[in-house]
């Protein structure tokens, strides 16, 4: 959501508590290669960012990059029905697994029709642009949704 609009204001506005596993904490901090959103998820202190490693659960396991096998397991293990995946092998386990699942541009989308001022077309150009494969099918279906 960063590489989207600058900020995690659409994932505030639908779940007021988010709870961010010690690993994907790891991998927000390391930035990949442009560091982007690095100073703005620091700064993000809403967020519960955990400080101990996630008990990963034996139906993960390494299925899927440890960042989403953490989210998936600390959802099931402390009962938290919706998780915010976009990996898709990762978002098909944690269906199976019984977990509502949405992506980034699920967040944007239901943030917009919450009142959010969001472009989605400028949001997901904004992501391309930081390097996010978004196929053309996917951004078609998500302009249509937004009625852009």
């Amino acid at each position: 959501l960063y590489a989207a609009v600058g900020n995690l204001q659409p994932l505030r506005v639908l779940f007021p508590r988010v709870i961010v596993p010690f690993e994907v904490n790891l991998e927000m901090l390391a930035g990949g290669k442009t560091k982007f959103g690095v100073d703005l998820y620091r700064a993000d202190s809403w967020l519960e960012k955990r400080g101990s490693p996630t008990r990963i659960l034996p139906t993960v396991g390494t299925r899927v990059d440890p960042g989403e096998s953490a989210v998936i397991s600390l959802a099931i293990t402390e009962r938290i029905a919706d998780v915010c995946l976009d990996d898709l092998d990762a978002r098909r386990l944690a269906r199976i697994l019984g977990l509502r699942v949405t992506g980034s541009i699920g967040v944007l989308l239901a943030a917009k029709s919450e009142g959010e001022p969001i472009e989605i077309r400028h949001a997901l150009d904004n992501m391309r642009r930081q390097g996010i494969w978004i196929s053309d099918g996917l951004m078609r279906r998500a302009l249509l949704a937004a009625g852009e």
